[in-house]
């Protein structure tokens, strides 16, 4: 071949050999998808228990998470969420390491656990080390995603340090690694994912996963980064779930009717999370006499309701269950009784507690969608202590649409139509 035409044949060819693959829902199977587990399931604990103890955790970061939009409003918050409640499975460099990590829709950065490790948390998997991995980068100042960082650092490269609303925190630097997704029946690779590599780590009572996947609109997020602007996620009522990027066979599979959407607001203050459209709750035959600027985003950033997958539970402003209480127990046939186990409404099980509970029932009525909860996603039963309790809690200013209220629903997210539904599914029956 003529040397002239070499060279433009290899100039042709260049941009090709040079660019690397790119991480699409296109390049996706429908069903792409990742098993999730409750980060307590493994420990054989009841559904109550599991309850009790993420209610633990949702009330420490539900109190700092209104300190800080009481003193933040007008300033755009970094990322400083709770981390969520189910864990995921992916690998990260070259050879790739597989770790867990918990999935968290509450937050962006992605982060794991890094060598050399100068204060750290026990993990179940080998703690990941840049200096085996051929694809690793350091981030610099000038990075893109580094100036994203709203509380970044150094002049040389680009260190952080976020901290979460339940007082865990990571510390360490940001870099760039192949990331590795999915299991044995589909792979995919895609490189220059921007991770944190934390090196000074607490995240509370986590012993089961490495770091944090986020999951919200931020530029940092694992969606962000691949570009991904449909997913969903079904979480069963035995701990597991499943998480699917992209179209999903089993959303074709699950209906033949229309499916009902409801919107996905922004809050400029707090761009990246996901906030919904409450209007009212119906409780039994009655619709529940409260303003409905009681659910409302305002204008300063304040109030409104985000949907939550690491919340346990649903929590609503203290002056509408307050009302909703009084409500919820005048149409339940069973005797109100106090309990110590962090719940505001429990009431005695009836001796023949093998009948169907006579409980009222409970409708959130989002725009656009009227979602009626399956018993067994607002009641939870601890027949050790004889006792039933409705699900629900009081929050300050912001109200949470949280994971028990997901249970056996399949819950997709449209990022690029900017809504989401709520479609009932048996999760653990889900075929991919």
């Amino acid at each position: 071949m003529p040397m002239a035409n070499f060279c433009f044949l290899l100039l042709l060819l260049l941009p090709l050999l040079s660019s690397k693959p790119a991480f699409s829902e296109s390049s996706l199977k429908p069903g792409f998808h990742f098993d999730l587990t409750h980060v307590d399931a493994t420990w054989n604990f009841s559904k109550f228990e599991i309850l009790r103890r993420g209610i633990k955790r949702d009330k420490t970061w539900i109190q700092n998470f209104n300190k800080m939009i009481i003193s933040n409003l007008k300033v755009r918050m970094p990322v400083v969420e709770q981390r969520g409640s189910y864990l995921m499975n992916l690998s990260l460099g070259t050879p790739p390491i597989s770790f867990s990590a918990i999935f968290d829709t509450g937050s962006d950065l992605v982060w794991t656990q890094c060598k050399p490790c100068l204060q750290c948390f026990k993990q179940p998997t080998p703690v990941y080390d840049p200096a085996q991995s051929s694809s690793f980068a350091n981030a610099t100042r000038s990075a893109a995603l580094c100036k994203e960082l709203t509380n970044s650092s150094s002049s040389n490269g680009c260190e952080y340090s976020f901290s979460y609303a339940d007082e865990s925190f990571t510390t360490g630097y940001l870099a760039f690694e192949t990331l590795t997704l999915g299991g044995a029946n589909q792979k995919v690779s895609t490189p220059d994912i921007a991770f944190g590599c934390g090196i000074k780590n607490h995240v509370k009572g986590l012993t089961q996963g490495a770091g944090i996947v986020g999951f919200n609109r931020g530029p940092l997020s694992l969606l962000s980064q691949l570009h991904i602007k449909k997913f969903s996620y079904c979480l069963s009522l035995n701990g597991t779930g499943s998480l699917v990027f992209g179209s999903s066979t089993s959303i074709d599979n699950t209906t033949n009717r229309a499916i009902k959407t409801t919107p996905l607001i922004q809050n400029p203050y707090n761009p990246s999370y996901y906030y919904l459209s409450l209007q009212g709750i119906t409780v039994g035959q009655k619709y529940l006499p409260v303003p409905s600027s009681s659910f409302r985003l305002n204008t300063d950033g304040s109030g409104g309701m985000i949907i939550d997958s690491g919340t346990s539970m649903t929590y609503i402003t203290e002056d509408v269950f307050d009302v909703l209480k009084p409500v919820f127990a005048s149409q339940t046939n069973l005797q109100v009784i106090w309990s110590s186990i962090g719940l505001d409404l429990c009431f005695q099980l009836p001796s023949h507690n093998n009948s169907k509970l006579d409980v009222p029932d409970l409708i959130f009525h989002f725009e656009d969608l009227d979602l009626k909860l399956p018993v067994e996603n607002y009641m939870v039963v601890n027949e050790e202590l004889g006792i039933v309790c409705l699900a629900m809690g009081a929050a300050g200013g912001l109200s949470i649409f949280g994971s028990m209220q997901h249970q056996n629903m399949l819950v997709l997210h449209d990022l690029e139509k900017k809504v989401v539904s709520f479609i009932p599914t048996q999760c653990s029956q889900l075929d991919y």
